[in-house]
C-alpha cells in the first residue's frame, strides 16, 4: 500500500478544542480530507451518552481509520493516536505527535503535573480522566508508522527528555526542538510546524 494519506485526522489536547490545529491545517497544501475531533465532555465540546473513559474517545479515533489516514495530535490526542496505530496499523500512514505524553511515565521524566492548572481554567474536564494512566512503554516499537515528534523546548508539562525517549522507542521517529517553544506548541507555533508537517506527509512510505 502506497503510504500517502487521503485524510488528515488532527486530535487535540485535554482542552477538547476543535480549533486548536486549525491555524497550521490551513498551512498545509496537501489535497486530503481533514477532520478535526473533539473530546465529549472536554472543554466546550459537549458530553455525549456512552463516552465514560478513554476507551470510548479511542472508539471516536478509530471510527473514521477506514482508509490511508495522518494522525496529527496534541498532548494527550498523542496517546490515542498511538493507540490508534496499533490498532489499525493498516490504515495509519504517518503520525505527527506533538507535546505528549505517549503512554510513558511522565514524572520519572521531569514533567509538571498539569492538574490543578488545568481543572481551573476549563470550564469541564471529566473527573475520570484526570485519574488516567496509559503506560504503551512496552508497546512503543511495535508502531510501525513514520512518526514526527514536535517538542518545544520550554515546556514543563512534556519535557523533550519525553521526546528523546519516544524517539528511542519508536522505531521510525524523528525528534524536532523548537527553541522558546511551550505545550501549546502547535498553536502557537503553526508557522514552523507547518513546513516540517508537510515535509513528513509528503514522504511516501510502502507497507
Amino acid at each position: 500500500m502506497t503510504g500517502l494519506p487521503e485524510r488528515l485526522l488532527f486530535l487535540p489536547g485535554a482542552s477538547g478544542d476543535t480549533n486548536f490545529w486549525r491555524p497550521l491545517e490551513q498551512r498545509l497544501v496537501c489535497r486530503a480530507e481533514r477532520l478535526h475531533l473533539g473530546w465529549p465532555g472536554f472543554g466546550d465540546t459537549p458530553s455525549r451518552p456512552g463516552v465514560e473513559g478513554f476507551e470510548d474517545l479511542l472508539a471516536l479515533v478509530l471510527e473514521p481509520l477506514d482508509r490511508p489516514c495522518a494522525l496529527i495530535a496534541q498532548s494527550m490526542g498523542g496517546v490515542l493516536a498511538l493507540r490508534a496505530a496499533l490498532a489499525r496499523p493498516r490504515w495509519v500512514t504517518h503520525l505527527v505527535l506533538c507535546a505528549t505524553s505517549g503512554g510513558l511515565p511522565m514524572a520519572e521524566l521531569g514533567a509538571a503535573d498539569w492538574r490543578p492548572g488545568f481543572r481551573t481554567s476549563l470550564s469541564q474536564l471529566p473527573d475520570w480522566f484526570a485519574t488516567e494512566t496509559t503506560d504503551l512503554s512496552e508497546r512503543l516499537p511495535e508502531v510501525a508508522a513514520p512518526t514526527l515528534l514536535l517538542w518545544g523546548e520550554a515546556d514543563p508539562f512534556s519535557p523533550v527528555a519525553v521526546g528523546e525517549r519516544l524517539a528511542r522507542r519508536l522505531p521510525r521517529a524523528r525528534l524536532q526542538v523548537i527553541p522558546g517553544g511551550d505545550h501549546d506548541l502547535g498553536l502557537h507555533h503553526a508557522d514552523r510546524l507547518a513546513p516540517l508537517i508537510q515535509s513528513h506527509l509528503s514522504n511516501a512510505h510502502h507497507a
